[in-house]
């Protein structure tokens, strides 16, 4: 079966942060493509972090060095550990997973999903 579990979301202030973690079943995260993405409050769904089959990571223009991607192969997790957050940040953060055709970061098209995590920073 497979699944993606989001966990680490919370309240923070401003300047803190928060590591989240989405735990994959069901396939090998670290070598399949992935992302996580925020969908802020009255906005649209945006990339946050994308990380390649390759292991090469993708940032959005807004990350500005602030947040990493990684996977722990071991525990089949995939990682977000977001430093410096301020307000902006505030919103529903999901993990995508697993995708078919050409890789394009964001704009892949992942195979599997999770239903996220709740981040608030005041």
């Amino acid at each position: 079966d497979v699944q993606l579990v989001e966990s680490g979301g919370g309240s923070v202030e401003t300047g803190g942060f928060l590591r989240l973690s989405c735990a994959a079943t069901g396939f090998t995260i670290s070598t399949a493509g992935s992302a996580w993405y925020r969908q802020r409050p009255g906005q649209e769904r945006e990339g946050v972090a994308a990380l390649g089959r390759d292991g090469t990571p993708t940032y959005a223009k807004f990350v500005k060095g602030r947040f990493t991607i990684s996977t722990d192969s071991a525990k089949n997790i995939l990682y977000l550990q977001m430093n410096d957050q301020n307000p902006e940040d505030t919103g529903m953060y999901t993990c995508a997973g697993d995708y078919v055709g050409v890789w394009s970061e964001f704009d892949s098209d992942f195979l599997n999903r999770g239903q996220g995590t709740q981040v608030t920073v005041s």
